[in-house]
């Protein structure tokens, strides 16, 4: 008995025929001779290179943490093609504008990371009558993903921040704002009880028994005898319960034995905003400068002179810096220079006064080198699987003429 299917045609259109066979023969006759096909030559030709989309999710995330970024930021997967979607290729930019979208879908990408976030201000409609907008619309109508760093690229280590301070020179390299590590296993407080031993075991089992928690003993002598001091370290939601324990079993003398600290987050060693680069040997103004411009690829930069200094008889060995625009993470760091994108007419009055000279470069001048390091980054750990391009058409929207 003769079976009908459906079946997908070399020109991507849907035919009926009534078995696999004869269409597997038709297409032959039509398309392939002389040359002689399998099922298994057929199934050679469908691309493995790609992965998943929650796959390379989860690979961006591991590399820069979105809790790296500052908490007005707006970071990670802002468009999301409904499911399944497999990346099989993926275009980097600085900036999502119109003409890169035109480029991603030229060149059939179907996820782009975007350093700024195209959406940043909440969109409350998607229409025709804004370019972000349209960038939303016209992304989910060619299925492609998009994906934004920014900040979690510049505090993470070996991201934005570190990249613009290896054009410098060798030196010393460290954030100017540490980021911080979550608390472990979500403890914010530590409870410190001291209590005689008899009490203390008491007290021991019913605390052991809470959730979120983790309790710790140490022997002491005190001018009152042996005790036993308790430390619990837990989450806020424990700390209540931990506290009534405490009541409910030392009563009145809970009030003098009981302390409760709030636990700060440990630093993340390396990452954080803006970073301090002490240069291991000194350079003149005027080296630093072409340093910079050669390691950017820039012919032009603005420039704001220190009190005192000058191009070629000051030295300098520190510069702090920061990609994009630094003034306020710069504001009052004592250094030889600052160096970032840009800054506001008052912040630079600020630093020249200091002694302080500023060099800008523009905004996503500071940045959009990063992408070269990323895309090599990226195809390693995505295993090969994802082509990953650079945007030829993102460019800084300012221009010396």
């Amino acid at each position: 008995m003769w079976r009908r299917m459906l079946w997908r045609n070399s020109l991507g259109r849907t035919v009926c025929c009534k078995s696999f066979s004869s269409f597997f023969k038709n297409t032959l006759s039509k398309h392939c001779q002389p040359q002689h096909f399998s099922a298994k030559t057929l199934s050679t030709t469908v691309s493995t290179k790609m992965a998943d989309l929650v796959k390379v999710v989860t690979v961006l995330n591991g590399f820069a943490p979105p809790s790296l970024a500052e908490s007005w930021d707006n970071v990670g997967l802002l468009v999301e093609p409904s499911p399944p979607h497999e990346v099989s290729r993926m275009l980097l930019t600085n900036d999502l504008t119109e003409g890169v979208l035109a480029e991603a879908v030229d060149k059939k990408a179907n996820f782009i990371l975007s350093y700024h976030p195209p959406i940043f201000v909440p969109l409350k409609r998607l229409t025709q009558r804004s370019w972000k907008e349209r960038i939303a619309v016209r992304c989910l109508e060619n299925r492609i993903a998009v994906y934004s760093s920014h900040t979690a690229y510049d505090a993470v280590k070996g991201g934005v921040n570190d990249w613009l301070a290896s054009g410098l020179g060798v030196g010393q390299v460290s954030p100017l704002e540490a980021s911080l590590q979550p608390h472990p296993q979500g403890h914010v407080f530590l409870l410190e009880v001291l209590a005689d031993k008899s009490s203390a075991l008491t007290l021991q089992g019913k605390l052991t028994a809470l959730q979120q928690g983790h309790v710790t003993t140490q022997d002491v002598t005190t001018g009152s005898g042996d005790c036993t001091r308790i430390n619990v370290r837990c989450s806020q939601h424990a700390l209540v319960q931990a506290v009534d324990c405490v009541n409910q079993t030392l009563g009145d003398k809970a009030g003098t034995s009981l302390q409760v600290v709030k636990l700060e987050k440990p630093p993340l060693p390396g990452a954080g905003m803006g970073r301090l680069v002490t240069l291991a040997d000194p350079v003149t103004l005027s080296a630093l400068l072409s340093r910079v411009k050669t390691h950017l690829g820039l012919n032009y930069v603005r420039l704001a002179m220190g009190e005192g200094r000058t191009m070629e008889g000051s030295t300098v060995r520190s510069v702090a810096l920061c990609a994009g625009s630094g003034g306020s993470v710069l504001k009052g760091v004592k250094a030889d220079v600052y160096l970032t994108g840009e800054m506001s007419h008052h912040d630079v009055l600020d630093a020249v006064a200091m002694g302080t000279s500023v060099i800008l470069c523009e905004h996503s001048n500071t940045e959009r080198g990063f992408l070269r390091v990323l895309q090599g980054q990226l195809t390693a750990m995505l295993d090969g699987k994802v082509e990953v391009m650079v945007s030829d058409v993102d460019k800084d929207p300012l221009e010396v003429v």
